[in-house]
């Protein structure tokens, strides 16, 4: 079952199509397959596959893919392009024996392909990063009382994440002056969590730009024993509503379907971020703090992001060796550094790939 293969292919942000309905022009006039895939490989190579038991066909140019079902003669339906985009076209239909390619059909497919290909000229890019140190104000977030030497002290999150993710920023900002680097607070502030999901959804991007979204936490546990740090993403599989309904417009089937695809490619995204960053702390602190790993929950701020998005919990203010370790400001630097590379080496990975378009 090709078909449905090819609807496994991951994507990120949408192509324009520019190719418009053309469901009015003539279903009289049609060619043959030779005929078409002729039509369409004036300066490329057109391919084409057939599922004769589910009626359905590819077409692909460059990398690019045109799925479709065959219909009645006349009929019109939903052409998809690279699992993104649709169109709805005079559909090919099956005569004799042999398949027919309304002239309609194949202009649509020659239009969009040129604008597909075209659009590869504007090279994939992550334009903005939102650090979301968690908390604040009158939100202390996880707090732990210890001695030192005889000496009391308190380990609180909220400060702990604040001075990490400033000094996060600076490193970003610095590296990435092309890219807007953000806070949700950069301050002792009390910001709630539609605030933050809300400040990153709103940012504008542009079809070939993506954001990504790291949220700094620290723990606490009644076990004062657990200690270590862990990255946290959204379970694979679980389902929200990612779709721009003010730039999406179909039948509901498709839009289920463009949304399920948008949702796993930002899971998948999502998974790579994290593994980046755990891979990075453990060069930068595994001597020192022990690694939990990377876990999976349906965290406020994660479910709620459009976009990858990570939570990232430092360590335990509620065990001593930890909090002595968060109390102090060159660890907490080796921990931002460690940040830092984390998701620089994934925005290499993402603009050198292109967008994880497709992974193979």
């Amino acid at each position: 079952m090709f078909f449905l293969c090819f609807f496994l292919l991951i994507f990120h942000c949408p192509f324009p199509v520019g190719a418009q309905n053309t469901a009015e022009a003539s279903f009289n006039n049609s060619l043959s397959l030779n005929d078409t895939l002729r039509t369409l490989s004036t300066e490329r190579q057109a391919e084409f596959r057939w599922d004769p038991f589910f009626g359905s066909g590819v077409i692909s140019i460059e990398g690019h893919y045109a799925s479709f079902f065959s219909a009645r003669r006349g009929e019109v339906g939903p052409v998809l392009f690279d699992n993104l985009e649709f169109l709805d076209l005079p559909l090919p239909y099956s005569e004799e024996g042999e398949l027919h390619f309304p002239e309609a059909f194949v202009a649509g497919l020659r239009n969009t392909f040129n604008d597909l290909i075209e659009g590869e000229l504007l090279p994939y890019r992550i334009a903005a990063i939102v650090i979301d140190p968690g908390h604040g104000g009158r939100d202390s977030g996880a707090i732990g009382n210890h001695r030192l030497n005889g000496t009391p002290f308190r380990s609180v999150e909220k400060d702990i994440v604040l001075k990490v993710s400033l000094l996060l920023y600076e490193k970003l900002h610095t590296v990435f002056p092309d890219k807007k680097i953000l806070l949700t607070r950069d301050s002792d502030v009390f910001i709630t969590l539609d605030d933050r999901v809300e400040l990153a959804n709103g940012i504008p991007m542009e079809d070939n730009e993506a954001i990504i979204f790291v949220s700094v936490h620290a723990n606490g546990s009644f076990n004062r024993s657990a200690r270590g740090y862990e990255i946290w993403y959204l379970p694979p599989g679980f389902q929200r509503d990612l779709l721009d309904r003010t730039r999406f417009n179909g039948p509901e089937e498709i839009m289920h379907i463009l949304n399920d695809m948008m949702v796993e490619v930002f899971t998948t995204e999502s998974i790579l971020l994290a593994q980046s960053i755990l891979r990075q702390i453990d060069g930068y602190l595994g001597t020192s703090l022990p690694s939990r790993g990377l876990k999976e929950n349906a965290w406020f701020v994660v479910r709620n992001a459009r976009m990858p998005s990570v939570l990232v919990e430092l360590g335990f203010v509620t065990n001593e060796t930890d909090a002595l370790l968060m109390n102090d400001d060159a660890y907490l630097n080796r921990f931002a550094e460690a940040l830092y590379k984390g998701i620089a080496e994934f925005v290499d990975l993402f603009e050198r790939s292109g967008g994880f378009t497709v992974l193979n």
